[in-house]
């Protein structure tokens, strides 16, 4: 009978044309500067009963992310014992959103604009983009008269409770398209690869025009 480990490489190997393609948008975002050191985090949904999602490895640099590299995990964000890699401790996260919004494919990109303004609007919950062209990359958006919730929910360490905070939140919003961590960066998703991408590129040139127009607090942490 073959091991689980010999049924996941099988598996994997089936899968060499998804992880070529997420490995491709990794190694764009990251020749954008939007994925610094091994910041980030990137997957892709599989289905399944129990869900299982391809996502990458934690503590790797995804400038020389290969698709060997990547990280079969489970429902519960864990990866098998017998594993090269081990998944990001936000793997659950990745699971949350998949599970309930059925996206494809799930990105979260580390960018000044994205981790400034998700400290600055923290308190207030979230903030709107309204008036630019470029919202009507989002998918059913229209109109540059559209205007566009981007929440904002405090970082945490204990996935667990972000993980059902996050559930909490997709459940109250149908329709989003992306949500920030506090001081962290931005967690978007789409109903392919292509189309995930394509949010991250609309939402952080949004991102970006957003931030050059707040007005921020002078730094004092250090």
């Amino acid at each position: 009978m073959e091991t689980t480990a010999a049924v996941d490489r099988t598996f994997l190997e089936e899968l060499r044309d998804e992880r070529r393609r997420l490995c491709g948008a990794v190694a764009a975002f990251h020749a954008r500067g939007w994925c610094p050191g091994t910041g980030g985090n990137f997957s892709f949904n599989l289905g399944g009963d129990p869900r299982r999602l391809l996502i990458t490895p934690s503590g790797q640099d995804k400038g020389r992310l290969a698709p060997d590299d990547l990280v079969l995990i489970g429902a519960d964000g864990g990866a098998p014992a017998a594993s090269r890699h081990r998944p990001s401790a936000e793997a659950l996260l990745h699971v949350v959103i998949a599970s309930e919004t059925g996206a494809a494919a799930v990105f979260h990109t580390h960018t000044v604009a994205a981790t400034l303004l998700a400290e600055h609007f923290a308190p207030a919950g979230g903030f709107t983009l309204r008036g630019y062209e470029m919202l009507k990359g989002l998918v059913g958006i229209t109109s540059h008269e559209a205007a566009v919730h981007v929440p904002v929910l405090a970082n945490s360490q204990d996935m667990p409770a972000l993980g059902q905070r996050v559930r909490t939140l997709l459940g109250e919003r149908p329709g989003l398209h992306g949500f920030l961590l506090a001081g962290h960066g931005l967690y978007t998703w789409g109903a392919s690869v292509e189309e995930a991408q394509r949010h991250v590129e609309v939402l952080e040139f949004l991102l970006e025009c957003a931030a050059r127009r707040t007005p921020f607090a002078p730094f004092t942490g250090a």
